[in-house]
């Protein structure tokens, strides 16, 4: 296929069955932008406080008149609104009930209480460590794998390309133990933690990435030996091996509903506000470590980052005073363009290619010009898009996403024998 685009595009452009599906969808992704339209909704958010005292907290409109209001999950790509039973407010709207409801009285409705329970992260496979080693550390696959080769060849960590989850029984002991003697008993479960590699047709010789050896040296007992981004990818890896032995997070969450009669002027009779508050009791793994995010700028929804936070006791009935009530405009976001670690998540959910491959796959795109970095985005070239039309409408079956993991399943069924190679061959 390479020889048809020096022909027909370009000369010295590529075509494989790895970099033109990684190819295609940093394009798919960017056609979606292109098509997108964005749709204007608003919404109310007001601040309360029980009378007489302080404790502000914040909430947001979330049903007028019995109809939820619409966030930007009720909107498609094209901007129209998917969900007929939301109420759809306009600015004059939202205003209006924003003024309403300074001069009304809020109580709350309901509480709600629930236990609140997150478990650590399984230790790094290579798609795992690329992917938090672009959120945490800014560095590219290619970089990330650079830096953890080296690692390796000087004994700090285990062998670093793998798509396993599974710790051998001595570096369950060892992790285990320095969480024990680094946070105490309490922070240490009854039993190990033994995690499940998800990918199918995961090649599981080599255990997870991990710190070397049958005792674990710190970060601070190789922070002379190691410096720069030497140190920090083995602190990241030291930490998330530790953490996968360590006892869940728990607390608790509580949803408050407040409740108002708006006055006969305003443009809604009933309204009602919700706020949520996480209060975590006992941080468990959180105290070593906890994993990135990726910063999606969601097409759907306004993302707001889970973080603890605490509101007033409140009781069913009880009077509350409005600090502020204030409308708010917002228009809904377009795809997120791929990051390098949301590529490679998505590589490893389609099985497009190995762990191995998928730093070298990347830095391919990139060196033919198919796509650029602009901050951490990836960005499709016109030649990108040239490239892909021209594969997508001559040799579809190359640049579907299921072609290259039928071939891994096929290579798979060679090595285990249960395929004829020769019949597979022709």
């Amino acid at each position: 296929v390479s020889p048809v685009l020096w022909r027909k595009v370009r000369a010295g452009l590529s075509a494989g069955r790895v970099q033109s599906v990684a190819t295609r969808l940093v394009v798919e992704r960017e056609r979606e932008r292109m098509a997108f339209v964005a749709a204007n909704y608003w919404d109310v958010e007001g601040d309360f406080t029980p009378a007489g005292e302080a404790d502000l907290f914040t909430a947001r409109l979330t049903s007028v008149d019995g109809q939820r209001v619409a966030t930007g999950r009720d909107f498609a790509d094209d901007g129209t609104l998917t969900n007929a039973k939301a109420a759809h407010l306009d600015r004059a709207r939202a205003e209006g009930i924003a003024a309403a409801v300074r001069a009304a009285d809020v109580s709350v409705v309901s509480v709600a209480e629930k236990p609140y329970t997150r478990r650590p992260s399984a230790p790094f496979t290579t798609s795992t460590l690329q992917q938090e080693a672009s959120r945490k550390l800014r560095l590219s696959s290619k970089n990330a794998m650079r830096v953890a080769q080296r690692l390796y060849e000087n004994g700090y960590i285990t062998y670093m390309r793998t798509d396993s989850t599974t710790l051998s029984e001595s570096a369950l002991t060892a992790a285990r133990q320095q969480a024990r003697d680094l946070y105490g008993a309490d922070y240490v479960p009854d039993a190990p933690r033994r995690y499940a590699t998800k990918a199918k047709g995961a090649q599981e010789a080599h255990e997870a990435i991990r710190p070397a050896g049958d005792r674990f040296r710190t970060p601070a007992q190789v922070a002379g030996e190691l410096r720069g981004e030497d140190f920090a990818l083995y602190e990241l890896i030291w930490k998330r091996t530790i953490a996968s032995q360590m006892a869940d997070a728990k607390g608790s969450t509580a949803t408050v509903k407040l409740g108002a009669t708006l006055d006969r002027e305003a443009p809604a009779d009933e309204v009602e506000f919700t706020a949520s508050g996480t209060v975590i009791t006992f941080r468990g793994f959180l105290a070593a470590y906890e994993e990135g995010r990726d910063e999606l700028q969601s097409k759907r929804k306004r993302d707001i980052a889970e973080e603890e936070r605490r509101l007033p006791i409140l009781g069913v009935g009880a009077a509350l005073r409005v600090v502020r009530a204030e409308a708010e405009g917002h228009d809904t976001s377009p795809p997120p363009r791929y990051t390098e670690a949301t590529l490679v998540k998505a590589m490893e959910e389609l099985r497009i290619g190995r762990p191995s491959t998928y730093a070298a796959t990347i830095g391919t795109i990139q060196d033919r010009g198919y796509v650029s970095n602009r901050g951490n985005a990836l960005v499709p070239s016109w030649l990108a898009f040239a490239v892909t039309r021209l594969l997508e409408e001559h040799f579809t079956h190359l640049v579907d996403y299921a072609f290259t993991a039928k071939m891994e399943d096929g290579l798979d069924a060679l090595t285990a024998g249960e395929d004829n190679r020769v019949q597979r061959l022709t």
